[in-house]
């Protein structure tokens, strides 16, 4: 019984040894992976594009008035509804109060109570001639000299009050004061200072409307045009467009750079942009709405065509696409494509025709 159990323990193991060696000698069976390149996918529609003229601009008033003192004194700027002493960035009318020059230089160079009591004295005289005249005491050629004396008293007494007048400075134009009151070192000076004729009160200038001052390459004065619409913005404002024309073109080119001015006009209703701000504009030679557009990262060039990469299923497709406006980020696309059409926009640098492609974030 013993010797039947160990045989047949001895059997089975051999079976196992055997079925084991017969395993290991089959061939393991290959799998087949198929690799599909990541992509990054756009929907076709339709849109605005643009040819733009892109270049720097500095901002500056259209127009610009500087105030100087014509009197001597001692000078005092004005102060607003608040009692507070006017200051650069304020507002101003026309014929509004920025400064008084007082004190007695300004008063001896008036000079007006002298020359009105000189044309209380001719106005008298000449009032008594006549009537010596109308009772036929005197000549009539008395009278006249007496005449040609008051005119002369009184063209004096006008220039005293031309000259008092002086005194009292005011804004010929509306806008806010781009400058106001200050010395050589260029820092504000102190109510009650003594000025001289000729020293610079104020600058004003009107902002709701400014100009950019814009260098253009030489090539590019062919395109552009006075009249042509433009838009502005400042680094400080990236989501803010200004809208702006064309309204002058330099007559010469810089023979240094050889480049040439163009000024363009910018509305500026809320008054964000300021004289002096460097600005980014863009000049539109050309516009095309409701056309059917690709984003510029989808374009590529097989073979000197231009070539997109449709979405199809699983797979591109590799189409030729017939291109016509377009700028830095989107082109319009003439023959190719259509509407609802997706097309690869990232990491069609390695796809042909029929390649099987992986769609992020989908």
């Amino acid at each position: 019984m013993y010797k039947s159990v160990v045989g047949l323990i001895r059997y089975l193991a051999c079976l196992a040894t055997i079925g084991l060696l017969v395993s290991c000698s089959q061939p393991t069976p290959s799998i087949n992976v198929e690799f599909r390149i990541p992509v990054e996918v756009a929907e076709i529609n339709k849109g605005t594009v643009e040819s733009l003229i892109t270049a720097t601009g500095i901002l500056r008033t259209a127009e610009v008035a500087n105030v100087s003192v014509e009197v001597p004194g001692y000078i005092y700027l004005a102060r607003d509804e608040n009692g507070n002493r006017l200051r650069e960035g304020d507002t101003v009318t026309v014929g509004q109060q920025i400064a008084q020059v007082t004190g007695e230089d300004a008063r001896l160079n008036a000079r007006i109570e002298s020359t009105r009591l000189a044309l209380n004295t001719a106005k008298a005289e000449l009032d008594r001639r006549q009537d010596l005249y109308d009772k036929g005491l005197i000549a009539e050629t008395e009278v006249r000299q007496q005449e040609v004396s008051y005119e002369d008293a009184l063209f004096s007494y006008d220039q005293s009050r031309n000259q008092a007048g002086k005194q009292n400075i005011t804004s010929p134009i509306e806008g806010i004061i781009l400058k106001l009151a200050r010395d050589t070192q260029d820092l504000p000076i102190a109510d009650g200072m003594l000025v001289a004729p000729g020293f610079e009160l104020a600058r004003i200038g009107p902002v709701e409307e400014l100009i950019a001052d814009v260098n253009l390459i030489g090539p590019e004065l062919g395109k552009i045009k006075v009249g042509q619409s433009a838009r502005i913005r400042h680094y400080a404002y990236r989501d803010k467009m200004h809208a702006g024309e064309v309204t002058h073109l330099a007559p010469t080119l810089d023979p240094i750079n050889h480049t040439f001015k163009a000024e363009i006009l910018v509305s500026n209703p809320d008054g964000l942009l300021l004289p002096g701000m460097y600005v980014e504009t863009f000049v539109i030679l050309d516009q095309r709405t409701d056309v059917i557009v690709v984003p510029r990262s989808s374009i590529t060039s097989r073979s000197g065509n231009s070539i997109v990469f449709v979405l199809d299923g699983q797979r591109t497709r590799q189409q030729q696409v017939q291109l016509g406006l377009g700028d830095d980020y989107q082109v319009q696309v003439l023959e190719g494509v259509d509407v609802g059409d997706r097309v690869v926009v990232n990491g069609l640098e390695t796809l042909t025709d029929g390649t099987r492609v992986r769609v992020l974030g989908s």
